[in-house]
């Protein structure tokens, strides 16, 4: 014998699996998950905020942007559906550790989203802001690649929002190329 403990019925007893948790620590994770995007989208949505009646408003913009109250009616959506696929990312995975790379990705998509606005609107710098994207849309690639391999409902919740930011990656474009 290996060093395995025979259970009294001299049979050894099946490795534990991954723990299922709890229907209640199920729940609060999903909302621990949808706080933790949308305390990313409060912040851009602060920063965002601050410059739409000021220094946005002045831009020359491209003839299929769309009108202010669009972006935060997708973008809620967009980051309902960022925290449902991070939670079922997790629970599939049987937590943290397990999912530790996909949910790292996400993580870090999730940072560079919020830092898009910080170098378009906070920074008035559509040309950085159009550099930052691409390296946003690499991301979310990948997160949707590390999501799908994990759980497929998870990758493909996420294809609307890459759809959106490469709507958003044509119009920073254009606000780059008609106010530069």
């Amino acid at each position: 014998m290996t060093g395995d403990v025979a259970s009294p019925s001299g049979r050894i007893p099946p490795a534990p699996s991954p723990q299922t948790p709890g229907t209640i620590q199920s729940i609060l994770l999903l909302f621990g998950f949808l706080a933790f995007v949308f305390a990313f989208a409060g912040l851009g949505g602060y920063v965002t905020s601050t410059n739409i009646e000021s220094w946005y408003v002045d831009l020359q913009k491209p003839s299929l942007t769309p009108a202010n109250w669009v972006f935060p009616v997708v973008w809620n959506f967009l980051y309902f559906l960022m925290g449902l696929s991070g939670w079922l990312v997790w629970r599939s995975a049987g937590g943290f550790a397990p999912g530790g790379a996909a949910l790292s990705i996400f993580g870090a998509q999730i940072m560079l989203n919020f830092t898009w606005s910080v170098v378009f609107f906070g920074l008035h710098s559509p040309g950085g802001a159009l550099v930052e994207i691409f390296v946003l849309l690499a991301a979310i690639v990948a997160n949707i690649i590390a999501f799908w391999r994990v759980n497929m409902l998870a990758g493909l919740l996420l294809l609307p929002y890459l759809a959106w930011s490469l709507f958003a990656t044509y119009l920073t474009a254009m606000v780059w190329l008609l106010n530069d």
